[in-house]
């Protein structure tokens, strides 16, 4: 049986990125799970967490199947400077960078059908990477590396799929970024993704309000009347299914999430508080808008579990899933 090549890059090697990867030489995925990484860095962490590990060099000649169960496949791409887990060092930014690279790299070539992303730190990429200029996370790299225009960050997990309109801004600053123009354009690459990576024939989404109870007819807020609203009726007349937009407080309902394949949040903790209460560990950050595959852990490097044998893998997995199920539906 011929299994797609999916690339997992590490992430920041003393984080506990290196950690969750080992796991899935144990984890009897239909695929070639091909972790991107320093592979004597692996090594040593096996050591460390007292696993035993075969480690197999990447080969794109060798004939596509399951690895034996205890063999992890290794794209071995050597650190710039000795890691200590747990203890961050701004001479390897660039080394993450170059996992990145690489993996894109490899999905333009035809090599991957999917890239899956284990946590990396923004802060030392900043102090280590300055000749990259500012790096504002995995989302926003793979935009630029790609030429994709705007991308939109979804998660799922907990049987819920929430979208995003705005995303790491100051709570002051949401208002004014929720434009029409935005919010059209958002639920125009959710519905497209939901239609053409999940296999959703025809996608219904359920649509937020930005103030509390929706504006209340414009008690507390006009930002329904004046533009969310709007723009729902813009989708719609594109043949569209988007629908509210809805108290953020009751969409979460399961009579009303029934109705619905996703949620479209108009901003960070608005949606995602109730979706990492329903799944965290087993959550999945999913880029749509991307020309390729990209799923993400829902959760950050947890320097202070790397090399302590605590790390959960549980979300690195289901990401992995995740990205062979949505490349099952493309093409």
């Amino acid at each position: 049986m011929t299994l797609p090549f999916l690339a997992i890059t590490s992430g920041e090697p003393a984080g506990i990125g290196p950690d969750i990867c080992l796991d899935l030489a144990a984890a009897g995925l239909p695929c070639r799970a091909v972790v991107l990484g320093d592979k004597n860095l692996l090594k040593a962490r096996a050591q460390i967490l007292g696993k035993n590990i075969v480690f197999q060099d990447f080969d794109p000649q060798r004939p596509s199947e399951k690895a034996a169960d205890g063999v992890l496949e290794v794209f071995h791409i050597p650190l710039d400077a000795p890691c200590e887990a747990g203890r961050l060092n701004p001479q390897n930014a660039a080394y993450v960078l170059r996992l990145l690279d690489t993996a894109h790299q490899g999905i333009s070539d035809g090599l991957f059908a999917a890239m899956v992303t284990a946590p990396l730190h923004k802060g030392v990429i900043n102090d280590g990477a300055a000749a990259h200029g500012f790096f504002s996370g995995h989302t926003e790299y793979l935009a630029e590396k790609s030429g994709t225009p705007q991308v939109v960050m979804m998660l799922a997990g907990g049987g819920l799929r929430v979208a995003l309109v705005t995303t790491h801004l100051p709570l002051k600053d949401v208002a004014a970024a929720v434009t029409q123009p935005r919010v059209e354009s958002v639920a125009r690459i959710l519905h497209a993704d939901l239609r053409d990576k999940f296999g959703i024939a025809a996608p219904r989404i359920l649509v937020t309000g930005l103030n509390p109870h929706a504006g209340e007819g414009g008690h507390l807020g006009h930002e329904e009347i004046e533009v969310i609203i709007p723009a729902l009726e813009n989708l719609h007349a594109d043949g569209i299914d988007v629908r509210g937009p809805y108290p953020a407080d009751t969409v979460f309902q399961p009579f009303i999430l029934k109705d619905g394949d996703a949620v479209l949040a108009m901003y960070h903790d608005q949606g995602l508080p109730t979706l990492k209460y329903a799944g965290f560990g087993k959550g999945v950050n999913i880029t749509l808008g991307l020309p390729f595959i990209r799923t993400s852990v829902d959760h950050g490097t947890a320097l202070d579990l790397a090399g302590s044998g605590r790390a959960d893998s549980g979300s690195l997995i289901v990401a992995v899933e995740t990205a062979l199920e949505m490349a099952g539906h493309e093409g």
